[in-house]
């Protein structure tokens, strides 16, 4: 008959992980070893007894890994929008930085793991958001996060360095004939939201997103906006969104489709615009672009993104005279003077600026031609 396996004291097999669960010196000690190797987490448990033994005795401050702070990071961030890619980054940086102490995780240290990225052909964009989740990680435990002697997890922050972007592509604002041939191309559902962007300058998780319950009518202007709750927002705060007659229209098609969110196909949400349809569109858009329009197709619009969609709003508001001050609410950017209070004669301010984007696309003049900048 084979011997019954006791459990290892202090640690716990938890989806095919052993986590540490132990009472030391009258403190419970919870924590991932993430590992799945029994001797390893034996040792890390061990390293930990050792950790808070100093700390009891001598007052000395206990070490904690990056695995440790990464794990905490994503236990109090569980309402994050970015809470998956967050996810991924940290499984990817781990098997660098999973086991260092937060003093040794530094540029030099990170060293490795971009030369990895880059050798596997990943972007300095991509590679830069996986920085920012330790940079951010760091920044918390030297300010924020304190240990059982109520010191920081970590005395300084070290400097993260981002990588270059040596082909960073610049943005690509659209003329009016330029989004005339591409949105011809766009599937219906596709096409309305690009025309909604073009018109609010929405983010495009923010136009998926965007929920009937978040519309707001002011009958003082006779017109409604659409608050976006700071949840569902990049910069962290509410976004109120003012609609001028074209996406005035756009709504208006919409409307009594679907009882929850504004944009649908087929009577189910659209999660996102730019897909396999927005590409096929693109192709077939700069196979007619010299034919239509008499000039050789620019490499900007064979690579037309969603968010040059935003870019065009903002070129729009500029061109048609919109101050930087009522620029920055209607493309919703982050400022100190932005409050998350509108008065009716300050909305009615902000859709009349948005009114002026349409007012270009009425003329029979060629008011917002795009100069652009040589390669």
């Amino acid at each position: 008959m084979a011997p019954i396996q006791r459990r290892p004291p202090g640690l716990l097999l938890r989806g095919g992980v052993w986590h540490i669960d132990k009472v030391i010196y009258g403190k419970r000690i919870c924590a991932s070893t993430g590992t799945r190797d029994l001797t390893e987490a034996q040792a890390l448990l061990a390293r930990r007894v050792t950790q808070a033994r100093q700390v009891h005795l001598f007052g000395e401050q206990r070490e904690h890994t990056f695995r440790e702070a990464g794990s905490k990071f994503l236990a109090e961030n569980q309402h994050k929008r970015s809470l998956e890619r967050d996810q991924r980054a940290l499984a990817i940086l781990d098997p660098f930085i999973g086991a260092l102490p937060l003093q040794r995780v530094h540029h030099d240290t990170l060293a490795p793991y971009i030369r990895s990225r880059l050798g596997q052909g990943r972007s300095p964009g991509t590679i830069n958001r996986d920085l920012s989740v330790v940079r951010r990680i760091l920044n918390l435990a030297a300010r924020l996060w304190r240990d059982e002697t109520h010191r920081p997890w970590l005395p300084v922050a070290p400097l993260i360095q981002m990588q270059r972007h040596p082909r960073a592509r610049e943005p690509y604002p659209l003329s009016i004939a330029e989004q005339s041939l591409l949105f011809s191309e766009l599937a219906d559902h596709l096409a309305a939201m690009a025309l909604f962007k073009v018109n609010t300058g929405l983010r495009e998780q923010e136009v998926v997103n965007l929920h009937w319950q978040w519309e707001s009518h002011i009958p003082e202007l006779g017109a409604s906006i659409f608050v976006i709750p700071r949840d569902y927002v990049k910069n962290g705060l509410d976004r109120f969104v003012v609609l001028n007659r074209i996406a005035r229209s756009v709504i208006a098609s919409c409307r009594g489709r679907h009882r929850e969110f504004v944009f649908t196909c087929d009577g189910r949400p659209v999660t996102r615009i730019y897909n396999s349809g927005w590409k096929a569109a693109r192709r077939r858009a700069a196979a007619r672009y010299e034919r239509e329009l008499g000039r050789p197709c620019p490499a900007g619009f064979r690579s037309i993104r969603v968010h040059d969609m935003k870019h065009t709003y903002g070129h729009r508001l500029r061109v048609a005279g919109v101050n930087f001050e009522d620029r920055k609410l209607l493309l919703g950017h982050k400022a100190q003077h932005i409050t998350t209070h509108y008065s009716a004669p300050e909305i009615g301010a902000l859709i009349e600026a948005s009114e002026k984007v349409c007012e270009l696309e009425s003329r029979t003049s060629p008011p917002i031609s795009v100069v652009r900048t040589r390669a």
